[in-house]
């Protein structure tokens, strides 16, 4: 038996039985009075808490005792650390309803309105919990059974449950908790099988037998990175909860929500159910994403996700500690060890699956708004951008195309030249974007709406109990959901997009309304009593009820039933329309989804949803896509300027400046409100916004690179400073500033009437993208000028950024010179790299048919190596090779041994101009 010394000052540790790392039986764990959490050792400890408890007591006995004397159990446990065990929201919980579930009550003062505090009802040390009856060897792990002895309190407590253990690699392991008798639902995503057993894991695992509890330990350190004897374990049939302390406050990801980027673990309630509402603090959002990140003291990181897709919460507190709480399926577990955090979100990757290439016009400029009113009009916006030469690769339709808000229907009036607008756009190297709802309009005359009476006749949609379409209603009224989860819709979406197709060729798909998003609660009857649609646990969701504006929980589902699929209809449905899109176009599928859930990346992109025209909303989109980059989507964006509302002119000029820098740059607004596409502002703002998209568009080398990174090994695209400086604590809760990549830094204006901006510049020599003056930092705040016409981006030392002289579409970019900025490191050495390829061809990777390219900087010679050639590469040159930072003016400058003219600047920038290098030819660069 061993001995376990304390988490923390106030949490110690369970004597537990340890599980070699050779695979050697564990020794046999004795069995305690109370659970290993709270007892144990530290007279420091003891003092605090019998000071607590009788300043408590005495308190009591002053206002009068209104009952019993609490049992001293109770009393020990500190606040921070009691576990809820009545979580039901609108519940006033009395003493007696606590104690009838076997739970200690103590009252504590009352949060601040809309906040949780202090659980009143919270689990005794001794709560009834599982048993670890037995624990065998596998091949890649062990398998275990867990026994209850006494019931919990939500009916249908699962009592013998099966433990598996995987050591599928050194940096993850993977654990799951199943009922040992009969099978339960499993989201049906693929992931890796594993064959062999981890060799050197840097993690270490044991186990409490009484109650069953698990702690995890990184071997490096000896942080406890898990424990689960914090609370009890509940498993029944649809309330499943365990409870882990956390290692830090330092926790990042379980999506989607609107908040800051580092989460508040003060009583707060995380809730993933995929809902259709405006972007709004507290409510639970488009898309469920059970992952999260932790920074550890020290800058080391690990990973947690829940491969779960029923309706969760997820309870944080002080202690710190986090509770699981779902309403069906089962505890399925993978955790990555990084150890820094780039590392943990690539082998998150390697379960859920890497981000797909997206095409190269996907990272151009877009526009769209809800209420252009006809193709013409549409039309006549484009035609204005390109007057005043402003950068756009594509331009997207909201509702308003379709014929009375159908899908796969344009108005034959009002839309009537949208074939010519599309063909217009191509002759231009631009392309064309439109909205599909998955709600099929059910209420046309039989004969005269081909995608619904397809749809009836061959069994697609989500029926209800009774065997019959759900009907909900949606924009056209009266609405049947398609069936995603059968195969035999994909094809019927696949036909219906064919056929619209041939009309007006569209390049990309923006699929809303995906939740799915229904303007009933259930459906037009309503939904059935019964324990799917009234669980015996609710989470905490917008609007109280699982079918809050969306369809029935019991809805039938050719893979399950709703109540099990509700979190995975957006990502079914990409997955559909990304196959579409390949078999009609032969190219790689651009697609932009509202509702996401974990692997969606490798079909889609996502936008924040509707945000309004608020400076705060602004702010708020940076914490959504450094979020969504943690949950492997790198295609993210909110829209630029603000959906609802009016903009003005300052926001939207900051907004356009802030969005050039978003992975997925869309401006898009609602009807019945001003324009705000850059034509419709003064020459000022107009410019303003026209020179910071001719930045991001001379930067698409650099984007489209970190998008093969993303694709082939999971790196981040904009991605959290402390993604590169995790030792530094002042980057953990940074996001008003972000990267891309490792090596250049956005700090945006985010508030109005100023023309200065306070940023964080971590340690380290960063060079002004513009102009390559160096700053020295010992990683502190910096004032920075940010007049209305600038956004401050600085480059990071040691780096190369591929860059282009820009165009007014990414087809004309790819066409000109490149210019390669070199950031010279302290040490003068500097690396990067780049990808090419024809930017919309599908498998260019596994064909060979693209370019890779390193650049190397190191005792003052500069080398470019063509590690992998291709056609494309020969089709573009180098023009310029400018560097940051060289110290001392150079005599001469050769090229290939040649000597080249140069020029130098007072701020130690080097350019050397007309090299007109092909591009699939290495070269080298010395100055002396």
């Amino acid at each position: 038996m061993k001995s376990y010394q304390k988490l923390t000052t106030a949490v110690p540790q369970p004597a537990a039985c340890r599980v070699e790392e050779e695979g050697a039986a564990p020794t046999p764990a004795g069995r305690g009075k109370l659970a290993p959490w709270w007892v144990g050792s530290g007279l420091l400890v003891a003092a605090v808490l019998l000071s607590t408890v009788t300043v408590w007591v005495l308190r009591q006995v002053s206002r009068g005792w209104p009952g019993p004397m609490l049992p001293p159990k109770c009393l020990l446990v500190p606040e921070s650390h009691r576990f809820d065990c009545y979580p039901e929201q609108h519940v006033v919980v009395t003493q007696e309803l606590c104690e009838n579930r076997g739970c200690c009550f103590i009252e504590t003062p009352p949060p601040a309105a809309g906040k949780r505090g202090v659980p009143w009802c919270f689990y005794p040390p001794d709560f009834p919990s599982y048993t670890l009856e037995s624990l065998n060897q596998t091949a890649l792990g062990m398998v275990g059974l867990l026994v209850r002895r006494e019931k919990a309190y939500y009916p249908h407590d699962i009592m013998k449950l099966r433990l598996d253990v995987k050591f599928e690699t050194d940096t993850r392991l993977h654990i799951k908790i199943t009922d040992a008798a009969n099978p339960r639902y499993e989201v049906p995503l693929e992931v890796p099988r594993v064959m062999k057993k981890a060799e050197n894991p840097i993690y270490s695992l044991d186990f409490s037998r009484d109650p069953f509890g698990v702690l995890l330990r990184r071997r490096a350190t000896g942080t406890v990175l898990l424990n689960t004897t914090v609370a009890p374990l509940i498993f029944a049939d649809q309330f499943l909860q365990i409870s882990t302390s956390l290692p830090s406050r330092f926790l990042y990801g379980l999506g989607e929500h609107r908040g800051t980027l580092l989460h508040n673990l003060d009583w707060n309630t995380l809730t993933l159910w995929a809902r259709d509402v405006a972007p709004t603090e507290s409510f639970n959002l488009y898309g469920a994403h059970p992952f999260y990140l932790l920074m550890e003291q020290g800058g080391d990181a690990h990973g947690v996700f829940l491969l779960n897709s029923n309706a969760m919460e997820v309870a944080l507190q002080p202690a710190p500690a986090l509770t699981w709480r779902t309403i069906g399926g089962v505890l399925d577990f993978y955790i990555f060890l990084g150890p820094d955090p780039n590392m943990v979100i690539q082998q998150y990757q390697q379960v859920i699956g890497f981000p797909a290439m997206p095409p190269l016009w996907a990272l151009g400029f877009h526009l769209c708004r809800w209420g252009y009113g006809s193709s013409n009009e549409t039309w006549q916006t484009v035609r204005a951008m390109r007057n005043y030469e402003i950068p756009q690769d594509a331009q997207w339709n909201d509702i308003d195309y379709m014929d009375g808000y159908r899908d796969f229907t344009f108005d034959p009036q009002k839309f009537a030249s949208l074939p010519s607008l599309v063909e217009d756009l191509h002759k231009h190297g631009q392309h064309y974007v439109m909205i599909l709802d998955p709600g099929i309009s059910s209420t046309n005359p039989h004969g005269s709406y081909w995608p619904f009476d397809e749809a009836l006749r061959r069994g697609l949609f989500l029926n209800t109990t009774q065997g019959q379409p759900l009907i909900g209603q949606v924009w056209p009224g009266f609405t049947a959901f398609a069936d995603f989860s059968n195969p035999d819709t994909h094809q019927w979406w696949l036909e219906n997009l064919q056929h619209f197709h041939a009309h007006v060729p569209f390049d990309g798909l923006w699929i809303d309304m995906n939740e799915p998003s229904n303007f009933m609660d259930g459906s037009e009857d309503g939904c059935p009593q019964g324990e799917l649609d009234s669980p015996p646990y609710t989470p905490a969701v917008l609007g109280d009820s699982l079918f809050a504006k969306t369809v029935c929980a019991s809805a039938k589902q050719k893979a399950s039933v709703h109540y099990n699929l509700h979190n995975l209809y957006g990502l079914m449905e990409a997955k559909a329309t990304a196959s579409a899109l390949i078999q009609i176009r032969g190219k790689r599928p651009f697609i932009i989804s509202r509702s996401t859930f974990p692997s969606q990346g490798r079909y889609s992109g996502h936008w924040l949803g509707d945000n309004r025209s608020q400076w705060k909303d602004m702010y708020y989109s940076i914490p959504g896509l450094l979020s969504f980059s943690l949950f492997s989507i790198p295609l993210v964006g909110a829209d630029i300027c603000g959906f609802s509302g009016s903009t003005s002119e300052e926001l939207c000029t900051r907004w356009m400046q802030l969005g050039a820098f978003y992975p997925f740059a869309r401006n898009h607004n609602t009807q019945n409100e001003k324009a705000q596409d850059p034509t419709v502002f003064s020459p000022a703002a107009r410019t303003a916004m026209k020179n910071v998209l001719l930045t991001r568009y001379s930067l698409l080398p650099f984007l489209y690179t970190l998008f093969y990174r993303a694709h082939v090994q999971g790196d981040t695209v904009a991605r959290p400073l402390f993604f590169e400086f995790p030792q530094d604590v002042a980057t953990l809760g940074l996001d008003r500033q972000f990267l891309w990549g490792r090596s250049l830094l956005v700090t945006p204006v985010l508030e109005p009437g100023v023309d200065s901006v306070t940023g964080y510049v971590p340690r380290g020599v960063w060079y002004d993208f513009y102009t390559g003056s160096s700053v020295n930092s010992s990683g502190e705040m910096m004032k920075m000028s940010a007049p209305l016409d600038h956004i401050n981006l600085h480059v990071w030392e040691g780096t190369v950024l591929p860059t282009q002289k820009p165009g007014t579409t990414s087809k004309v970019t790819r066409g000109n010179p490149l210019r390669l900025i070199v950031a010279l490191s302290q040490s003068a050495t500097a690396w990067g790299d780049l990808f090419w390829d024809d930017g919309e061809s599908l498998d260019t990777l596994e064909q060979g048919s693209y370019s890779y390219l390193v650049f190397n900087v190191t005792q003052n010679i500069f080398t470019s190596i063509v590690l992998h050639t291709s056609s494309e590469a020969t089709e573009v040159t180098i023009g310029t090779v400018s560097i940051f930072g060289v110290q001392e003016q150079p005599s001469k400058v050769l090229l290939n041994g040649q000597e080249k003219p140069f020029s130098y600047l007072d701020n130690q920038v080097l350019t050397v101009s007309d090299l007109g290098l092909s591009l699939s030819q290495g070269f080298s660069l010395r100055w002396l």
